[in-house]
């Protein structure tokens, strides 16, 4: 259990070492504020906490990644962040318990625009 641990500290060290050596502090400092709200919301252990960090320093450098590459071609971007979205969704859906899915995604249909206002 303690080698499965370090092991993702390590791993953990390694993206925000390199995120941040390619001048991308501002990158690990967004996926640290979302990983922050995220394990708020979906009590999320010390293993998962560094797991989906890892997930969002990866989401959010594809995403740059992509509408650096596809600015010039707004309808392929839109494609390929939506399957990165897709892809995030699903790697996201499989580090999270059951239970904790099932609260994470009701307070996230809670804060999307989309989403009806509670009755006054």
């Amino acid at each position: 259990m303690k080698h499965v641990f370090l092991t993702g500290v390590a791993v953990a060290l390694f993206f925000v070492a390199q995120a941040k050596s390619n001048g991308d502090a501002a990158l690990v400092a967004r996926a640290t504020a979302l990983t922050r709200i995220q394990a708020e919301k979906a009590h999320l252990d010390e293993g998962q906490y560094l797991r989906v960090k890892q997930l969002n320093i990866r989401m959010f450098s594809e995403m740059e990644d992509l509408k650096t590459r596809f600015a010039a071609d707004p309808a392929i971007m839109d494609e390929r962040l939506a399957v990165a979205q897709a892809r995030y969704e699903m790697a996201l859906t499989a580090l999270m318990r059951p239970a904790q899915l099932a609260v994470f995604q009701q307070s996230r249909s809670t804060m999307t625009a989309l989403s009806t206002p509670a009755p006054r």
